[in-house]
């Protein structure tokens, strides 16, 4: 297992992880261009990957510029192996050196999603977009863990 920076190079196997999840699912798998993953892991924030023989079987990506988690997934056929928790925590350690600034998501309630975040530390803070839990971490939350 690695985990490492994304590259562009790895997008198509990001998508495929993307659309692979059985929660948080896009209603319509052309709502996240391969465009949109360009912008996020290049010009708006960072990415990384968990490799397994080759293969992207999970990745995280962080929005320097909304502050925000826009990803995390883990392909359902490497679920409860800590691939998200490592990319999880590679992304937060990262975004702390970058910025101050609370970082937030949002995502569906009652999902595993939503237990995982609960479980690394972060604050429910109310309710975002149609539904979703809105989490928050700050970076004395994250260097207290």
């Amino acid at each position: 297992m690695i985990i490492r920076e994304a590259r562009l190079h790895d997008i198509p196997q990001i998508q495929t992880v993307r659309n692979a999840v059985r929660e948080n699912m896009l209603s319509n798998p052309n709502l996240v261009t391969d465009q949109d993953c360009e912008t996020f892991l290049f010009t708006r924030g960072k990415g990384w990957v968990c490799e397994i023989g080759r293969q992207v079987v999970g990745f995280s990506i962080v929005d320097l510029q909304e502050h925000n988690i826009w990803a995390l997934f883990v392909h359902p056929e490497f679920d409860k192996q800590g691939i998200g928790r490592q990319l999880h925590d590679v992304m937060l350690d990262w975004y702390f050196t970058q910025t101050d600034t609370p970082l937030w998501l949002g995502t569906a309630p009652g999902t595993r999603a939503a237990s995982f975040y609960q479980k690394a530390g972060w604050k429910e803070t109310g309710v975002h977009g149609k539904g979703e839990i809105k989490f928050e971490m700050t970076v004395d939350q994250w260097r207290q863990l």
